[in-house]
């Protein structure tokens, strides 16, 4: 593990090589500079952890060298030192981002103390802002089809108000993902998203999880909990699977919608919470009310933006760039090596209903990245269910027409694995060359390979218009 680097600037030379000695005997690379001008060039290029500032030197000071230092990266912890330390050098320093002021002459275990809360505070902050991106990266929302840009045009809409949502949609479709970005890009983004899963939570303890409860208010209520509402004040809540409430449940939810406010279990008291809700649901909730299963003026209020998410059959266009996606995804997260897929692994993939949406494909791919052994996925590594034609969207249902594939006479010639390959590869590639008139650059384009590889496979397999018969 590298040692933290830290930044001495200060004129005084026996004060620089006293805290080189210092540092560098608990484990710091130290690197000096006698002015503000060569500290601020060594900061830029020897990227120090961490620097030690003093106010007063010749040209420019301090207070000016500390504000360079934080346009440059306002991550980088700076900490002030003075022989001519005042309450108001301190203050000014602290307002212009110092991390902590010490006062000359000073003892080398404060210093030392400082320096440890500085960078400890630092890797804390990069951390943070590393799972905060990764946690972006886990909820993206992937794709180029038509639906999807209409659903994301929604979200621009709704996501600057404070106007509960409703996402629609069937079960893994992503609604959870666009609930993520509508909080993301809200007002409320620096605050918590507390989401509730309402289908998972048993009757008699939703209430207590989503309002709180008193200690003693009902039998196993051994202590106070504070519900999900009250957690989410100023905030986002995401209510997922909101058709699975009881009907006393919904109720209490219109009340927090209508008052902004709640009541725990066993207590009389109302608390205020300011609470953007969203919510979501796979039941078509218009039927439920129907048929008295669902509150009409409940999902009145939900509904004031509906968002209607449609299901991965009916977008195909998005299944590439989403199999990609979590190729590299699964990839770096697994600590296996990156890997291609082969066209008529890509084309299968793309074929396939979906069933369950994107929840569906994303467990194919992280199964496919760990179980297939070599650097290509080709069809044959593909899930029994997925690579079958029966399984594949049809021109009659919307989507695209299932390619012919080897009839029993083939398939009974290929003797091994790799003949089998070869027959599949031949007749996808038959089959994408009739979908665009024999014309080899657009094919190529189509199935992602340059175009002299193409013509490479069509010498392979003694493939031409003419023997296609």
């Amino acid at each position: 593990m590298p040692k933290p680097r830290i930044l001495v600037i200060d004129d005084e030379a026996p004060i620089r090589d006293s805290l080189k000695m210092t540092l560098e005997y608990e484990g710091y690379d130290v690197i000096g500079a006698a002015t503000g001008q060569e500290g601020l060039a060594l900061a830029e290029r020897e990227a120090p952890d961490l620097v030690l500032l003093d106010v007063k030197m010749p040209g420019m000071d301090g207070i000016e060298v500390l504000e360079r230092l934080r346009n440059m990266n306002d991550s980088l912890p700076v900490v002030v030192v003075s022989g001519h330390g005042t309450i108001s050098t301190a203050v000014e320093a602290t307002k212009k981002g110092a991390f902590d002021f010490i006062e000359k002459p000073f003892a080398s275990e404060r210093v030392l103390v400082s320096l440890r809360n500085a960078l400890d505070s630092r890797q804390l902050r990069d951390e943070n802002r590393f799972l905060k991106k990764a946690v972006e990266i886990r909820h993206q929302m992937i794709g180029e089809s038509a639906g999807l840009k209409h659903v994301m045009a929604a979200v621009g809409r709704a996501a600057p108000t404070n106007a509960t949502v409703l996402i629609t949609g069937e079960s893994g479709v992503g609604k959870e993902l666009v609930a993520r970005t509508i909080h993301r890009n809200s007002l409320r983004s620096r605050e918590r998203f507390v989401q509730v899963n309402c289908a998972a939570i048993p009757e008699e303890l939703i209430e207590s999880e989503l309002f709180g409860h008193e200690k003693g208010s009902f039998t196993g209520a051994t202590e106070k909990q504070v519900g999900k509402f009250e957690q989410a004040d100023r905030g986002t809540i995401f209510l997922d699977e909101v058709g699975d409430m009881s009907a006393k449940t919904q109720a209490k939810v219109l009340r927090v919608l209508q008052e902004g406010e709640v009541e725990r279990l066993g207590s009389a008291r109302t608390v205020k919470v300011d609470v953007r809700v969203i919510a979501a649901t796979n039941k078509n909730l218009e039927e439920e009310i129907e048929k008295g299963h669902f509150r009409e003026d409940l999902y009145f209020r939900l509904a004031v933006i509906p968002i209607h998410v449609p299901p991965l059959r009916e977008r195909q266009e998005d299944i590439a760039p989403l199999v990609r996606h979590y190729m590299d995804f699964f990839s770096r997260e697994n600590n296996v090596r990156p890997k291609r897929i082969a066209p008529p692994a890509l084309d299968a993939l793309t074929r396939y209903r979906w069933r369950g949406n994107i929840r569906e494909l994303r467990n194919t791919v992280e199964r496919m990245i760990i179980m297939t052994a070599g650097d290509t996925i080709d069809i044959t590594d593909l899930p029994e269910t997925v690579r079958s034609p029966a399984a594949w969207s049809t021109a009659g249902s919307g989507g695209l027409a299932a390619p012919k594939q080897p009839g029993d006479s083939e398939a009974g010639k290929a003797g091994t694995l790799r003949e089998f390959k070869e027959n599949a590869e031949r007749m996808f590639l038959v089959g994408k060359l009739r979908e665009n008139g024999w014309n080899i650059s657009k094919t190529a384009e189509v199935i992602g390979t340059p175009r002299s590889n193409l013509y490479k496979k069509l010498e392979q397999y003694q493939i031409s218009q003419e023997t296609d018969g």
